[in-house]
């Protein structure tokens, strides 16, 4: 007795589901200049490491004496693989079948993946193209009746967040749950041009009334990466990928360890000479922080998030050292590096990253304050920003503030982790204060100078007075702010910090689920 007729029939149904949905449809997925989702997957995984799982699940068709004649395979293709020799779960849909829509029973196989990423505390990788699970109206009319909508199994994506990395690839029309999908993560990319977004298609924005719109305008990447709906773009399916790489390389595989510390071959003690006069001693002149940054964390290291919202403040990755590190700083070329609204939500979940996969969080604060005005009251930015100060006091990671230039407002005290006792350093150029002495000079002496005979002289005096009181030198010697160092000596400042905080990291469970 053997098998192999029936191993022959395995090869056989195997090599009907990577035919996916046949020539044509392959063919008008390139034409589109998308891969499909079995070159995606050869693409972002290591070579040979692609283990599939539900292979043979779809639709098949059989003869009256039961042979197989025909067979769709399911549209979501899953498996283990490894990344960078690092093992995750990866996931896609198939777009060359039926969308990407339920007509193909995913839902089964993506319950799979999800699961089995939760169980093993896996990093999950989803490509996603098309709607992701959500079904169609033609379902009705195969299943025989409506359904009443469910989430059944969100509840795992949602528990996943805070057990292991999640990385979403949007790489074509994506709508509905798949949309969510691609929220619902700790990382998001979108394909320009190529990739959209959005809850519904333009047939039902049309049907509802709302304008004849096309799937760009609906849900460009221009929108999304712009209203931190997704954190980033590309320009190509390869960038996305190998932004997805370089993400999971700062974090661990799962919270209960912690994040991979590589050999770096940048000197610690690496001082940069242009830092001394980088700071304008105007203050109301600007500056590039991303020069700051650049020159203090390991050279080319530093891997921005979000980089088209919330211009106002800078977030990111990086490393010091070869110690992975949560990094954000004030932008004083937006706002004057003024928390916004946007900017704070886009602040939460770079602390909330941190929080999760064990990240020490630095900043390199350059902060007037909130930012001010009709808009800002409009946008609610003190409740963004309260949350963002609650979101740092309660991080459970270490913490260090640099001080480069402006600490004032409520905003301003960001130097500090409220209930922690941390490193914190100011450069000579700090300036602080509940309020800038410009702004509040003409409202607290306003009786002064209404008496005086010279307003102009008598508000220059009054300036030049408080300016010599505002010396970050005076702070020093009360102990309000814990060291001055010399600006070239931030990065071995901060090396020697990390080596620190590195040693009181503890992989402990998170004290919350990671919110998307």
């Amino acid at each position: 007795m053997s098998w192999e007729e029936e191993i022959g029939e395995l090869r056989k149904r195997e090599g009907l589901a990577h035919a996916m949905g046949g020539p044509d449809k392959v063919a008008r997925q390139h034409e589109f200049n998308k891969l499909t989702i079995r070159e995606r997957i050869d693409t972002v995984a290591d070579g040979d490491s692609f283990h599939e799982i539900g292979a043979l699940a779809g639709v098949g068709t059989y003869d009256d004496d039961g042979n197989l004649t025909a067979f769709t395979p399911s549209n979501f293709v899953f498996g283990t693989a490894d990344i960078d020799g690092r093992p995750v779960i990866l996931s896609g849909d198939d777009f060359t079948v039926r969308g990407g829509s339920a007509d193909a029973s995913i839902a089964g196989k993506r319950t799979q993946a999800e699961g089995l990423a939760y169980e093993l505390r896996l990093p999950h990788i989803r490509l996603v193209d098309g709607m992701g699970g959500g079904g169609s109206v033609k379902t009705i009319e195969m299943a025989g009746r409506t359904y009443i909508p469910e989430l059944r199994g969100w509840e795992t994506v949602v528990r996943h967040l805070g057990v292991a990395p999640s990385v979403s690839l949007a790489l074509g029309s994506v709508a509905g749950i798949g949309a969510a999908r691609v929220a619902t993560s700790h990382y998001s990319v979108i394909v320009k041009s190529s990739a959209q977004m959005m809850i519904a298609g333009p047939a039902l924005v049309d049907w509802a009334s709302l304008g004849d719109v096309s799937k760009e305008e609906l849900g460009a990447s221009k929108i999304h990466t712009r209203n931190g709906a997704i954190d980033d773009e590309v320009t190509t399916e390869a960038e996305a990928f190998e932004r997805a790489r370089r993400f999971l390389s700062y974090l661990p595989s799962s919270t209960d360890e912690l994040p991979p510390v590589i050999d770096s071959s940048d000197d610690p003690a690496r001082r940069e000479a242009a830092l001394i006069d980088l700071i304008p001693k105007d203050p109301r002149k600007v500056y590039k922080m991303q020069t700051v940054i650049d020159a203090v964390v390991d050279q080319g290291s530093f891997f921005e998030i979000g980089c088209r919202w919330g211009k106002s403040i800078i977030t990111g990755l990086a490393r010091l050292d070869g110690v992975p590190v949560a990094l954000f700083a004030e932008n004083p070329m937006v706002y004057g590096g003024a928390w916004t609204a946007d900017a704070c939500r886009k602040l939460i979940r770079l602390i909330d990253l941190a929080s999760t996969f064990h990240l020490p969080l630095v900043h390199l604060e350059d902060c007037p304050g909130f930012l001010i005005g009709k808009q800002s009251e409009e946008t609610a930015t003190i409740r963004f920003g309260s949350q963002a100060l609650a979101a740092l006091g309660q991080s459970p990671v270490p913490f260090c503030c640099v001080v480069v230039r402006k600490a004032f407002g409520v905003a301003g005290g960001a130097n500090h982790k409220p209930g922690s006792h941390h490193i914190r350093v100011a450069w000579p150029s700090g300036d602080w204060g509940s309020l800038p002495i410009e702004g509040g000079i003409e409202v607290a002496y306003k009786a002064e100078l209404a008496e005086a005979a010279d307003r102009d002289a008598h508000l220059a005096k009054i300036k030049e007075r408080l300016n010599r009181l505002r010396s970050p030198f005076r702070s020093a010697e009360y102990f309000e702010i814990e060291e001055i160092i010399d600006p070239r000596d931030t990065r071995a400042t901060l090396t020697r910090w990390v080596r620190l905080a590195r040693r009181a990291l503890s992989a402990d469970p998170a004290r919350f689920w990671y919110r998307p």
